[in-house]
């Protein structure tokens, strides 16, 4: 009965949250590092949706991009979203889009 009310809970907290994880972020190997960390944060300005966009480029052009997480910390309705590039590119361009009348919090990383 407890791990039943264990997993409802955990799909729950996964419906509501707008964490984006694509690719590789854990290797127990060590080929896979995180390359870049920052956190993104907007607060709410009433009827308006706040946009931002975030660029990371790898200084040299021959490396290339294995994993994205973009946490949501605040558990909000903001939508995060990988515009260009991402896996396999030494670029990605990330694209974070409130509700209307609301803010965001975003963890950005990124593993190369």
């Amino acid at each position: 009965m407890i791990l039943k009310c264990l997993i409802l809970c955990a799909v729950i907290g996964v419906a509501y949250s707008r964490t984006v994880i694509v690719g590789q972020i854990y290797d127990q190997t060590g080929l896979v590092r995180k390359i870049y960390e920052k956190t993104i944060e907007a607060s709410a300005i009433p009827l308006f949706k706040r946009e931002e966009e975030v660029y990371f480029e790898y200084p040299h052009g021959d490396q290339k991009i294995k994993g994205i997480a973009i946490k949501d910390l605040e558990n909000g309705l903001a939508e995060p979203s990988i515009n260009r590039g991402g896996l396999g590119f030494n670029f990605v361009n990330i694209k974070l889009k409130s509700e209307r009348g609301s803010g965001y919090k975003f963890l950005i990383e990124i593993y190369g």
